[in-house]
């Protein structure tokens, strides 16, 4: 068999793309107690293509994890399975592990997470998920962040949701972003139980960077007094492109990443200017930029920088609602260049 493998790895070096289906990539064990022991889960994926292909290699983040997987070859239209047993050892925390799985035929390893809260004794749902609830509909948050979304994809969250209530809870959804849809499993949630709330967020060409979707619960044909929030970043999908395309992309360069204003009194507008060059062989474009505080915000229109030449990014400061002392304000510009799909820039003052 090791002989087999090694062969069939040899051969699968030959194929550009492997054609993998998993039935998940992140398992939440939710909130369990330090006393529950290891915590075992199990990713199953489909070979989809029409080659044998073999997973010969899971690295896990740290030893609190151990991992057993398939060893055989996958033959075309069947399964293999990665299973990981988390030790639970470290005591009341969150944990997020992750497993790196190199298979024959993917050029990327793909990544696998467990994750989970660990309290040191067991917890009501009031207390697990009354904290932000929206009527008998329990959240631990009301606001939800996704992983990154490439345009033309879709990205799915799954969190865990209670009904707090003495009776079951049908739920349904109102006011939701277009983009944006919800299920519920199992629905109605029975009373005093959790469901899984399966988030997913569909690409909109129109829109990138941050971006933030909403949607208000209905429970039993009532309108629940608030809503969820769900955030996530839109990117460029560069492998739509052929490899000339993406080649021959824009780059940006900018003088510095960042602009210090120096020394300025509480109250006071600043202007902050960033300075860029476009090395690439296409037009560079700024599809949107995202300050982390409203205090910054642009002064104009992003320019739309052609081959080889310059551009000015002008942003304004109002200090009014800053602290005293050193602030350092990050803007995040997401463009049309391969290489640089998301650059960080920061403006920093001293207010005195």
């Amino acid at each position: 068999m090791k002989m087999l493998l090694l062969t069939l790895i040899a051969a699968w070096a030959l194929v550009q793309d492997g054609s993998v289906k998993w039935d998940k990539t992140v398992h939440d064990f939710g909130d369990v107690a330090a006393t529950d022991g290891p915590l075992t889960c199990t990713y199953t994926l489909t070979n989809t293509g029409s080659e044998p292909i073999a997973i010969f290699e899971v690295v896990t983040s740290c030893g609190c994890t151990n991992v057993v997987w398939t060893k055989e070859p996958i033959q075309p239209g069947k399964t293999g399975t990665v299973s990981a047993t988390y030790k639970n050892e470290d005591g009341p925390m969150p944990f997020d592990k992750t497993l790196t799985v190199y298979i024959s035929g993917i050029k990327r390893p793909v990544i696998l997470r467990l994750r989970g809260v660990v309290h040191e004794k067991k917890k009501t749902l009031s207390e697990l998920y009354g904290a932000q609830k929206l009527g008998a509909f329990g959240v631990k948050s009301r606001q939800v962040k996704t992983a990154n979304l490439k345009q033309g994809q879709q990205v799915s969250e799954k969190i865990t949701v209670a009904n707090l209530g003495s009776k079951p809870l049908l739920v349904s959804w109102a006011d939701f972003t277009q983009e944006l849809s919800l299920k519920v499993s199992p629905n109605p949630i029975p009373a005093g139980s959790t469901a899984a709330l399966t988030l997913t967020v569909s690409a909109n060409p129109a829109k990138y960077g941050r971006q933030r979707y909403y949607a208000t619960p209905v429970l039993n044909g009532k309108k629940a007094d608030g809503a969820l929030e769900i955030t996530t970043w839109t990117q460029e999908n560069f492998m739509l492109m052929d490899q000339a395309t993406r080649d021959n992309g824009p780059i940006p360069y900018f003088d510095n990443s960042t602009v210090n204003l120096g020394i300025a009194r509480k109250g006071e507008k600043l202007t902050a200017v960033f300075h860029c060059t476009n090395r690439g062989k296409n037009s560079l474009h700024f599809y949107q930029a995202d300050a982390e505080s409203p205090a910054l915000t642009l002064s104009e229109a992003l320019p739309e920088i052609g081959t080889g030449k310059k551009g000015s990014i002008r942003f304004t400061l109002d200090t009014a609602t800053l602290e005293q002392g050193e602030n350092v304000t990050m803007v995040s510009l997401t463009t049309n260049s391969p290489l640089r799909p998301l650059v960080n820039l920061f403006v920093a003052v001293t207010l005195r």
